[in-house]
């Protein structure tokens, strides 16, 4: 479709058929429960970081799709702040994916992060249609995301490595709800062939 803005006034100046979706990953963790998603957290945000890495180099576009915290005037900013220089939970997780400055961010008020939020028009205007999802929790936010993705006819990865839950048996019964009702491929990130999904979608 021709688009009389192509680069949505410059703020969506990336092209890719693949985007790379961080899910509430900018996150304090300092909530009832928070130990327990710690506990799985810190691995999965080991593993993906490197999957951004490798991301970024083939010119993957990177989005992170956080919670509001229930405050609307909430400053993504801030948040990383307080997440990288207070004693809080999650501090180790922010320091290894904190955003860089060519990097999407999406503010959600719910779980899905289609809900109410500016997504749809982004990936719109990047031009994907293949949606890399990860972050946390699995159950939960990733789970409704994904759903909403499927709706919308995006092809879904969601490597099994780079998502976390509260428990390892909520995050299997998510990944396997996404794998069999969503057609999610749940490839583990270090196996994902990113340059295999350029050329699928037409890029390489």
């Amino acid at each position: 479709m021709l688009k009389k803005n192509p680069d949505l006034h410059g703020n969506a100046p990336d092209n890719s058929p693949v985007a790379l979706i961080l899910i509430d990953v900018i996150n304090d963790l300092e909530f009832e429960e928070g130990e327990l998603l710690l506990q799985h957290a810190l691995p999965m945000a080991e593993r993906l970081s490197a999957l951004k890495r490798r991301a970024k180099e083939l010119g993957i576009p990177v989005i992170y799709v956080n919670d509001n915290f229930g405050r609307w005037q909430s400053n993504f900013s801030k948040l990383i702040e307080h997440c990288q220089e207070e004693p809080v939970r999650g501090k180790e997780v922010v320091q290894l994916l904190a955003p860089d400055d060519q990097d999407y961010f999406v503010l959600k008020p719910k779980h899905s992060g289609f809900y109410s939020t500016s997504l749809d028009v982004l990936l719109q205007y990047l031009g994907a249609s293949r949606l890399i999802i990860t972050g946390m929790a699995g159950n939960i936010c990733v789970l409704f995301t994904a759903n909403d993705a499927y709706m919308r006819d995006f092809y879904l990865h969601v490597p099994k490595d780079c998502v976390a839950s509260n428990t390892v048996e909520e995050n299997e019964i998510a990944l396997k709800q996404m794998e069999k009702f969503l057609k999610a491929d749940l490839t583990a990130s270090e196996e994902l062939d990113l340059e295999q999904l350029l050329r699928e979608t037409g890029k390489r």
